[in-house]
């Protein structure tokens, strides 16, 4: 008898590391990307980092367009202009195409605010995604899991062992829980657990598919029954209305219909009508479908409203518990109305201090064009009367006379030199040298004025760009 009971012992201690060892390992994987998009909160804030995105990429073009109107401004004066101001403009050129680089590469670059915005919404959606990897793992004794989008080469995944749907399941699930009340958790809890016996049983999931499937076969087949019922109540009604017709005809003496006529005008009528009916069946398929789109729509509106409405009343009740526990009264909706007041307040200010700091970086560079545009007409109107000097000296060194302006300067000579001898002296070539050295002196005097005036320009433009870039940039941060 104990020889027996050994016996026993051993066979079922050996079967059951033989089972042990054919369980085989279980593998599943999932699809980070997946997941991430079907995640409400990261899709709303992936959003909103789009729209910050675009809106930094139209401020680098806004400075490039800047910066290639100040290139085409240079090239076109660039003849009008002396060496000393077309360095400067070139090293303001210079310094702005820097600055857009560096804005840039702030933005856009490996450390920039793109990157790191995209990394902080990621991380916390991650680390719930492995905590409910893990909870999944344990509960269902998975030997490994995967991730699709991972550096890991995976050249055929089969989609019974995706477990992405799952992890999106429990993600929802601990942010719904934190919104219902007992009897809808309770709810939500069976309905887990049902999902949970599909995601388990590959057979059962098969065989709910299958019935979905049926049951959408079977909604088409009654949709096509009521159509076609709608064609034949539509061809009864039309044969009645041509018999009435034909009968009224015969009565006042009139011949019946064409279409009863000729057989070829009643096959082209019966083409007709066959048409007129298939439009007609698509109406009234579509006017069924619009109808159930509607009063879906009206369901899920009323569930909405019914939601919010139990929604607020729980809030209320939650209130009113607490105040009293506390002793003070209930709150009202001034506090809640004077906070949204102060943040919309806060908001308005915002737009108005960077809509200030925009116009007053547009209105200065307006004025610097301006003061370009003038010290160029400027520089064009003394080159231009330089020019007609000297052609009026050449005239009059080819003729041998003398012209008007010389003859004015001679006579100003005259009237201020003391010495009567050397007047007579000169010939008309020197008195013509003598004014073409004043008239060059006087040229060089205005252009180092010039220069000077442009150099003090410049440098209170430059004070008052890098002021209003720090106005705006506070104004950035303080929005942000």
């Amino acid at each position: 008898m104990r020889k027996e009971f050994l016996f026993i012992f051993l066979a079922l201690i050996v079967s059951g590391k033989f089972l042990g060892q054919t369980r085989g390992t279980k593998v599943g994987y999932i699809d980070m990307e997946y997941i991430l998009q079907n995640v409400p909160d990261y899709m709303e804030a992936q959003n909103q980092l789009e729209q910050k995105a675009q809106k930094w990429k139209q401020e680098i073009e806004a400075k490039k367009i800047e910066i290639n109107k100040l290139k085409e401004a240079l090239k076109a004066e660039k003849a009008l202009l002396t060496k000393g101001l077309i360095e400067e403009r070139i090293a303001e050129i210079t310094f702005l195409e820097n600055e857009t680089l560096d804005y840039q590469q702030k933005r856009f670059g490996p450390d920039g605010d793109l990157m790191r915005q995209k990394a902080g919404l990621t991380k916390p959606i991650q680390d719930q995604v492995f905590t409910a990897v893990q909870d999944i793992a344990e509960t269902k004794k998975y030997d490994f899991i995967f991730d699709k989008t991972s550096d890991l080469t995976m050249l055929f995944a089969a989609k019974r062992f995706d477990i992405s749907d799952q992890i999106i399941r429990v993600l929802n699930r601990t942010e719904k829980r934190e919104q219902l009340t007992k009897k809808e958790l309770k709810e939500e809890e069976a309905k887990e657990a049902k999902e949970d016996a599909l995601d388990e049983n590959p057979a059962l999931s098969d065989r709910q598919k299958a019935l979905d499937a049926k049951k959408a076969a079977r909604d088409k087949a009654i949709a096509d029954r009521i159509l076609l019922q709608e064609e034949k109540k539509r061809a009864a009604e039309e044969k009645r209305l041509q018999i009435i017709a034909d009968r009224e005809a015969r009565k006042n003496g009139v011949a019946p219909s064409a279409s009863r006529s000729t057989p070829t005008s009643s096959n082209t009528g019966n083409n007709v009508d066959k048409e007129a009916a298939k439009t007609a069946a698509a109406e009234a398929r579509q006017k069924i479908l619009d109808e159930r789109a509607a009063t879906l729509e009206a369901r899920k509106k009323v569930a909405e409203d019914n939601k919010k409405a139990q929604e607020e009343k729980r809030k209320q009740i939650l209130a009113e518990k607490e105040a009293k526990k506390t002793g003070a009264a209930t709150p009202t909706t001034t506090s809640s109305t004077t906070a949204t007041t102060n943040t919309d307040a806060n908001k308005e200010a915002a737009k108005t201090a960077a809509a200030e700091a925009k116009q007053k970086q547009i209105d200065a560079r307006a004025k610097i064009l301006e003061d370009r545009k003038k010290v160029a007409e400027d520089n064009k109107k003394a080159q231009e009367e330089k020019r007609k000097k000297a052609l009026e000296e050449k005239e009059a060194k080819k003729t041998g006379t003398v012209s008007e302006s010389t003859t004015k300067e001679e006579a100003k000579t005259k009237e201020t030199v003391a010495d009567p001898a050397k007047e007579t002296t000169k010939t008309p070539a020197e008195i013509a040298k003598q004014k073409q050295a004043d008239a060059r002196a006087k040229a060089l005097e205005d252009r180092k004025k010039v220069i000077e005036d442009r150099k003090k320009e410049l440098e209170a433009k430059r004070k008052k760009m890098l002021e209003d870039k720090e106005a705006a940039k506070k104004a950035n941060e303080e929005k942000n």
